[in-house]
């Protein structure tokens, strides 16, 4: 991807960010937040590594 398709990308992004509502907003950043699981908060990557260690074996 060169540099100009970038920045148009960020820019699309940045703008439809930008023109929902702040409700909206709030909501979509509430469901992202709950949506993490507490173990990669809590120790990082350690438990997705062994999960993907386990499945692997």
């Amino acid at each position: 991807m060169s540099g100009n398709d970038y920045l148009k990308f960020m820019t699309e992004q940045i703008v439809s960010y930008i023109d929902l509502p702040p409700e909206e907003r709030k909501k979509k950043h509430n469901e992202k937040k709950s949506n993490k699981i507490v173990a990669n908060r809590w120790f990082g990557i350690l438990p997705f590594a062994y999960r993907t260690w386990r499945k692997k074996g």
